[in-house]
């Protein structure tokens, strides 16, 4: 693959996202469809397939107190800026959120699941005393396929059952040899947006650490090394740093982060174990944006056939990821790559995923640890080998095996996460 394919996947993969991409994207959908109907709201009405709903049903938004579908669109509507893609929520005030709860109040918001066979859908339709305007979004969390105003369509696009933005073309070619050998040679020059994703995800890590953000389960950990109680070592660096991140982001930090394939923890996943793990080895700066890249590229690769949702937790792939990249930290070849990321597929691939929420970041503990974990046995030379379990002698053929319990093998248990969810 030449190396400008490799770029363009990396550039259309990594996005820069403000709040949890899905009520994110709702507010997208709504900040859009009212740009299209001026005039005084009289209804909202918001449906999403059910992984949407999971995910955007108990997360905080950037700066705000209010959660779920209804109040996403809400706050889409009022004060969202469409023209700002997934960073639509950017620069929000109480005065804004005042004035979505005035819509909550008024029963003028109302909210459902779609009757869809798509993991990834959502149509906000807003009404007002001059327009209606009816926006859908599906199969990628920025993709809108309709707008829709006073009845007739103004837009048709997007691309129908595009789970990532990368052409299916570009990321069949991938391999864990070609992801390796690009990440040795490329210029550094050339990762500039890696670069970007270490400084964002450093950012709001550090926030995670310093302020009270959920859980508080990256400070936590931190404060328990200082009191002895845990080793100050390469698995707390990693765990404390990335499940910080995702304290502050899962609770509604206002601080933009880098998101991987479409999901911000992910991103945050992908990157903060790894420079975690890099300061406290202190490695020089370009090798620790070279691993990042590496973690990066590999979640990519496994994303595009592990899919946007899923039952299992996409949080997985990003500590697969991980443990290549700490690998490389650790100067380990190709095959000790290679081992890690079927060590980690061997040992994370049942964690469910239960929705959005301040618990996601003990989720990113557990896989940051496990991404250590199978980093060190792989440079020991051990590997969960291919009598066990679901894992082949081949990595790849182990990947499309986890995959494929991801997105055939867990269609039942994701319908029945999402009722246990509602029946609260």
């Amino acid at each position: 693959m030449k190396n400008d394919k490799i770029s363009s996947i990396l550039e259309k993969e990594l996005v820069i996202a403000l709040g949890c991409t899905e009520p994110v994207a709702i507010a997208y959908a709504a900040a859009t469809a009212r740009s299209h109907a001026p005039g005084m709201i009289e209804e909202l009405v918001v449906s999403a397939s059910g992984n949407i709903i999971k995910n955007a049903k108990s997360v905080g938004i950037p700066g705000m107190s209010g959660k779920g579908l209804d109040f996403s669109a809400a706050i889409g509507a009022v004060a969202g800026n469409a023209s700002y893609g997934l960073e639509v929520l950017k620069g929000l005030t109480a005065e804004d959120e005042r004035l979505a709860e005035e819509l909550l109040e008024a029963g003028k918001v109302k909210a459902s699941q779609a009757d869809t066979p798509k993991l990834l859908f959502i149509e906000v339709i807003v009404k007002t005393d001059l327009h209606t305007a009816r926006v859908i979004i599906a199969d990628n969390h920025s993709n809108i396929t309709l707008i829709e105003v006073d009845g007739e369509a103004v837009f048709k696009g997007g691309c129908e059952n595009i789970g990532m933005k990368s052409s299916k073309e570009e990321l069949d070619e991938l391999s864990i040899d070609e992801i390796y050998d690009w990440v040795c040679k490329v210029d550094i020059e050339e990762l500039g947006l890696i670069k970007k994703s270490i400084e964002l995800n450093r950012i709001i890590g550090i926030e995670g650490l310093s302020g009270n953000y959920g859980l508080n389960v990256g400070k936590t950990i931190r404060q328990n090394v200082e009191r002895g109680l845990l080793s100050d070592d390469l698995a707390t660096a990693a765990m404390s740093l990335a499940a910080a991140g995702s304290d502050a982001r899962m609770a509604g930090s206002t601080l933009p982060v880098m998101a991987n394939t479409g999901s911000g923890n992910q991103g945050i996943a992908v990157t903060l174990p790894v420079v975690g793990v890099a300061e406290k080895l202190q490695v020089a700066d370009e090798k620790m944006i070279r691993a990042v890249a590496l973690s990066h590229l590999v979640t990519i690769h496994i994303k595009s056939k592990f899919g946007r949702l899923s039952a299992l937790c996409g949080v997985t792939t990003a500590g697969m990821g991980a443990s290549a990249a700490i690998v490389y930290l650790l100067d380990g070849t190709l095959e000790q790559v290679k081992a890690a990321i079927q060590n980690t597929i061997g040992n994370v691939s049942g964690m469910i995923c239960d929705g959005a929420k301040a618990g996601c970041a003990m989720k990113v503990s557990t896989n940051s640890n496990v991404a250590v974990q199978s980093a060190l046995l792989a440079l020991s030379d051990h590997g969960i080998q291919s009598t066990d379990g679901f894992i082949h002698d081949d990595v790849e053929k182990s990947i499309d095996a986890f995959c494929t319990l991801g997105n055939e093998g867990t269609r039942q248990t994701d319908e029945w996460i999402l009722k246990l969810m509602m029946d609260k």
